[in-house]
């Protein structure tokens, strides 16, 4: 048989093995899986699937290499191809590992809970150090890579004199991108704000739906996004209304006549609040804080878990109260009272 078609052969007939044993893990893989789930984990095992696909059948070509009949340059070649391609998988299943721990520590956590502070605390970090570590990881792999090339060493061992000045032009020419970096680092630590956060930036009202390492994604209210770079928080002030709690207090006012009766006013928020599924029975206040040439302020002072919440809650009890006045009490509405002399009237 012709040297190279037996090469072929054996090639061919290891992929094939390669693949072979690739199914069997795939179904363990999926059973594995499937075990996991049924226990109410979100963990997902074949997430290794796709760099096992090919490092199978890489590692039994590699091992077959010394049986090929071809001349010795072509095996140096087809090494040099196998170690390149076997790094790169290896790489690629650490990021996958990196993903499956990262799942396996947020699976404890329910960031969907009503009182989700800790949660949230858990998964900004793990999304922002899980970046980081597959950043590293990718590079590293590159790393290893060019090195295998004898012409990347020699050019590396060539510069190593001058490294103080490359590095000094590279930190300039990507001070930007290290600023971002370093500061994603920074917000995972510090947590100045978390994922799910309610923010006030830019003048807008939104969630942080998104934090990589160069920038955040804020939800706003009315389903935009808005789109800051991460340094913007540790640069710049802006509101976190959920920084150490989800509780809220909200403010709704009041303008009436001075003949208003306060007390059954309190009476009526107060009943308005015990009905309502929004209040969370922590605050109810109502007080006149100002009176003024034609009518006095009445602030409403009430609370509710989350801001969603707060915002529905201020807008029913203002209509709810306006209702109030309307029926129970129109002639203490604001009014302008004109008063004539009798002469004049005359």
């Amino acid at each position: 048989m012709n040297d190279y078609l037996f090469s072929a052969v054996v090639v061919v007939s290891t992929i094939a093995c390669g693949w072979i044993l690739y199914l069997f893990v795939a179904l363990c893989l999926k059973y594995w899986n499937r075990v996991i789930a049924s226990k109410g984990s979100q963990v997902n095992l074949q997430l290794l699937k796709g760099p096992l696909r090919y490092l199978f059948p890489a590692l039994c070509v590699r091992g077959t290499i010394p049986l090929l009949r071809v001349p010795k340059n072509t095996h140096l070649f087809i090494g040099h191809i196998m170690d390149i391609l076997f790094m790169a998988l290896l790489g690629w299943m650490a990021v996958k590992f990196v993903y499956i721990i990262r799942d396996m520590i947020l699976d404890r956590y329910d960031i969907k809970a009503r009182d989700n502070i800790r949660a949230r605390s858990i998964y900004t970090q793990m999304r922002v150090i899980t970046n980081i570590i597959s950043v590293i990881i990718v590079i590293f792999t590159a790393a290893f890579i060019l090195m295998t090339f004898s012409e990347v060493r020699h050019i590396g061992v060539s510069l190593l004199a001058s490294a103080g000045v490359v590095g000094i032009i590279i930190g300039f020419a990507a001070q930007k991108t290290l600023g971002n970096f370093i500061a994603g680092i920074q917000i995972a630590l510090a947590q100045p704000i978390r994922l799910d956060d309610v923010v006030i930036i830019e003048n807008e009202w939104g969630w942080i739906e998104e934090i990589t390492l160069n920038f955040v994604v804020v939800r706003i209210w009315d389903l935009r996004r808005l789109v800051v770079p991460i340094s913007y928080f540790l640069e710049k002030p802006f509101q976190n209304w959920t920084r150490t709690s989800a509780d809220l207090l909200g403010t709704v006012f009041i303008y009436a006549d001075y003949s208003i009766p306060v007390k059954e006013v309190r009476d009526e928020l107060t009943r308005i609040l015990q009905n309502s599924p929004r209040w969370d029975k922590k605050v109810n206040v109502l007080q006149v804080t100002n009176a003024g040439e034609k009518t006095v302020e009445l602030r409403a002072l009430l609370s509710a878990s989350d801001s969603p919440a707060l915002w529905d809650l201020r807008c029913q009890v203002r209509e709810k109260l306006l209702e109030f006045l309307q029926q129970r009490f129109p002639e203490c509405l604001p009014r302008v009272r004109i008063e004539m002399d009798k002469g004049q009237s005359a």
